[in-house]
C-alpha cells in the first residue's frame, strides 16, 4: 500500500514532463517549418501573413505594406491557406435568406437615421440628459433619476 502511494505522483510527474516535452517539440517542429506566404496566428491572437523568416524572428505582415517583426516563439500556430482567407476575409452566412438580409438592412436604416454622433463634451451630455427627462415627462413617465 505504502508503494502505491510513493509511486502514484512519481508516475504523475514523469507523464507531465513526457507531454510537455512533445509539446515543445510540436511547437519546434512548426518554428522550423515557417515560410513566406504562410498564414499565422500570434500568441497575442493576431493573424499575419509571413514575409520573411530570420535567424531568431519572422517579419508579419499585419495589414497590407505594414510589416512587424517578432520572435518566432511569438507565432502560436501556422494556419492552412483556406483557414487563414476565411478568419480574415469573413465566412459567408450559408442559413440566412435574402429576405432576413433585407429586412436586418431595413432596421439598420431605421436606426442609423435616429442616431446621432457620439460626443465626450460636459455639455453635449447634460443637453442629452435635459432631453430624454423632457421627453419622459411628456409621454407621462417620471423623469430619469440621477
Amino acid at each position: 500500500m505504502n508503494l502505491i502511494i510513493l509511486l502514484l505522483p512519481i508516475i504523475a510527474i514523469v507523464l507531465m514532463f513526457r507531454s510537455q516535452k512533445k509539446r515543445q517539440q510540436q511547437m519546434q517542429q512548426m518554428q522550423t517549418a515557417l515560410e513566406p506566404g504562410a498564414g499565422v496566428r500570434t500568441i497575442g491572437g493576431l493573424y499575419a501573413q509571413v514575409k520573411a523568416v530570420n535567424e531568431e524572428t519572422v517579419e508579419l505582415e499585419i495589414a497590407p505594406g505594414v510589416v512587424s517583426h517578432f520572435t518566432k516563439s511569438a507565432v502560436a500556430a501556422v494556419l492552412d491557406a483556406a483557414e487563414y482567407d476565411a478568419i480574415i476575409n469573413g465566412r459567408p452566412a450559408e442559413d440566412e435568406s435574402a429576405e432576413s438580409v433585407d429586412a436586418s438592412d431595413e432596421d439598420a436604416a431605421a436606426v442609423s437615421a435616429d442616431a446621432k454622433p457620439l460626443s465626450f463634451d460636459k455639455d453635449d451630455a447634460a443637453k442629452a440628459e435635459v432631453k430624454a427627462d423632457a421627453k419622459a415627462e411628456a409621454e407621462g413617465g417620471a423623469p430619469a433619476s440621477k
